[in-house]
């Protein structure tokens, strides 16, 4: 039997944020950007070997070092790639959309092909198209969706456990699918982040939380918001983990949102069932169609 529960909201308008990219119509970001050419990426990658996506001093792995060092085989004059999720050690992308600037004129398929012949095994770029050059994919997001497997094998397993955090049998999918309806909508998220997030402002918007059992013993959780505080969904996922093995009961939730104590919900989920499997954005104007065609 497949246990699911789907809750969603309404997209509320995009404004305008601090930081959005000049538009273009601008005198000085358009001198700065004449003769160059916009490409945008759709990029999958594994990230149990990668230090997360951003650069970081020391030289560790990451995903945006080894993009970039595939872009300089081919562009060496090339922007650094601009991507959308900073998404953490370990965890996994399907659709992370990465911008950058070249003067080369080649064609989105001549990217597809030329660099993930630069690319190790566990990056891969899945479509291109061309952007107006200075495109910022971060703020024209309208939405991201995040998913995450959760096992409740009894024995291990290597062939699922990389890709899927093993929390044993005993799990009640129904329970936790009724507490994730807390979670869409307009809140505020503070106790669902790390003390490394230190952003002040937390309230965020999730437009659809779904939980679903995939087969005998693998439940899928989807998130679907407008943005995410650091660690957010692998908070989320820990609560709704501990709710659904009676740790927890579920008005934790709605007390977290006002008491605001971290220390009252679930652990942190580890990263490997954490995927970003989607971002929507608002394509500006100019943008060319993508290869390959979808």
């Amino acid at each position: 039997m497949l246990a699911s529960r789907r809750t969603s909201a309404s997209t509320p308008p995009r404004t305008r944020r601090a930081g959005d990219p000049v538009g273009l119509a601008d005198p000085i970001a358009a001198s700065a950007l004449e003769g160059l050419h916009g490409v945008l990426l759709t990029v999958a990658y594994d990230g149990a070997r990668f230090h997360g996506w951003a650069a970081q001093p020391g030289g560790v792995r990451t995903v945006e070092e080894t993009l970039r060092g595939a872009l300089r085989e081919m562009a060496p004059e090339a922007s650094p790639p601009r991507g959308t999720s900073r998404t953490d050690a370990g965890v996994h992308a399907r659709a992370q959309m990465v911008a950058f600037d070249t003067s080369r004129p080649i064609p989105p398929r001549g990217w597809v092909l030329g660099l993930n012949q630069n690319l190790p095994d566990d990056v891969a770029v899945r479509g291109a198209r061309a952007v107006p050059p200075g495109f910022a994919p971060r703020f024209a997001c309208r939405h991201k969706l995040y998913e995450y497997v959760v096992s409740t094998d009894p024995v291990r397993c290597p062939l699922t456990d990389a890709r899927a955090w093993r929390v044993g049998p005993g799990v009640d999918v129904e329970r936790m699918a009724c507490a994730a309806r807390h979670l869409v909508g307009t809140h505020d998220f503070a106790a669902f982040r790390t003390a490394r997030d230190e952003r002040t402002s937390t309230t965020r918007t999730l437009l659809e939380v779904t939980v679903a059992r995939e087969g005998p013993s693998r439940v899928r959780f989807s998130f679907r918001g407008t943005a995410f505080l650091y660690n957010m969904v692998r908070i989320l996922v820990g609560t709704l983990v501990d709710i659904g093995k009676g740790r927890l009961d579920e008005g934790c939730i709605p007390r977290a949102f006002v008491e605001k104590d971290r220390s009252a919900l679930g652990p942190t989920a580890p990263p490997q069932g954490l995927l970003l499997a989607l971002v929507d954005l608002d394509m500006p104007p100019g943008t060319g169609e993508p290869w390959p065609p979808s």
